[in-house]
């Protein structure tokens, strides 16, 4: 890391490997911290190609030097949790100690739909996740661990090898107050969701009080964030995500906003860089603007 607040890419899942490559290579390059993917099986609400994201980060772990791989975030409700702490370990191993599990309750209703996966109310999803959780941090740390959950059920299991990362940081991707960002200050090491800065600025707030309540000092739990991110250009009309930028001055601003609110990690999607010579000119003007 080169300035206070660390820089990532996040390449859509949409594009080809190449682009991927392309960019997280180029991240890696140019002084960048880390890589980011999204864990969807189609777009949301749509049709459309989209690669798979455990596959794609264990690709990334081979091909991209340096940089930390974060996911962003893997689905508790499609996939198992000893299943996800072994993809977890195994990456970490390929990478050489450069992975961050990144994970979620779930919530995109079409996967789950089309693929015959249940999606079950918020309560009982959050629930599930929270043993989730418990199943991960207990294989990834113990040698054997048994859990006799409602959702879940370990008996004397074993995840070996175990990560290189001792331990393996956990980011939860959340932004429900009352009961997910109570999760986060009680399982994560990190924490992520979408957001202007006064946004995250309140979300964090929150943060902090369940992490008081609990007796966890909140500076031991990463603030990560995205927007979508106009580098220099109009910002396209009818966006229902936050964004940031439209002009060089503009996304100064939002950047010095993020760093003075105590922001850890900036995340940008590069769906509105551009591609091939564009977006890598975008990415290094990024990278100058916050780690000047």
């Amino acid at each position: 890391m080169i300035g206070g607040m660390r820089l990532s890419i996040w390449p859509s899942a949409g594009q080809s490997f190449a682009g991927v490559l392309e960019a997280a290579r180029h991240a890696a390059d140019t002084g960048w911290d880390g890589v980011h993917f999204a864990d969807h099986f189609m777009p949301n609400g749509e049709s459309g190609a989209v690669l798979e994201c455990g596959s794609v980060v264990a690709a990334l772990a081979a091909a991209v030097p340096r940089i930390e791989i974060t996911t962003l975030v893997y689905g508790m409700t499609y996939r198992h949790p000893a299943v996800l702490a072994n993809m977890a370990a195994t990456v970490d191993h390929i990478s050489g100690g450069r992975f961050r599990l990144g994970v979620g309750a779930g919530w995109q209703i079409n996967e789950h739909e089309q693929y015959g996966i249940e999606l079950p109310p918020v309560k009982q999803r959050i629930d599930r996740f929270v043993e989730g959780l418990l199943a991960i941090k207990g294989l990834l740390t113990q040698p054997r661990t048994t859990l006799h959950g409602e959702y879940y059920q370990l008996i004397d299991a074993e995840c070996d090898p175990k990560p290189l990362r001792d331990p393996l940081p956990i980011l939860i991707g959340a932004k429900g107050e009352k009961r997910m960002l109570r999760i986060v200050a009680e399982h994560a090491d990190a924490w992520n969701t979408w957001g202007v800065p006064a946004h995250i600025a309140q979300k964090s707030a929150v943060l902090d009080e369940h992490c008081a309540a609990i007796g966890r000092d909140p500076g031991s739990i990463a603030r990560t964030a995205q927007a979508l991110t106009v580098v220099d250009g109009s910002i396209p009309d009818g966006l229902t995500a936050p964004v940031i930028g439209g002009s060089i001055a503009a996304l100064k601003d939002a950047i010095a906003e993020y760093e003075s609110l105590g922001l850890d990690e900036l995340i940008i999607p590069d769906g509105l860089l551009g591609g091939g010579p564009t977006r890598l000119k975008a990415m290094d003007t990024l990278r100058d603007l916050v780690h000047a």
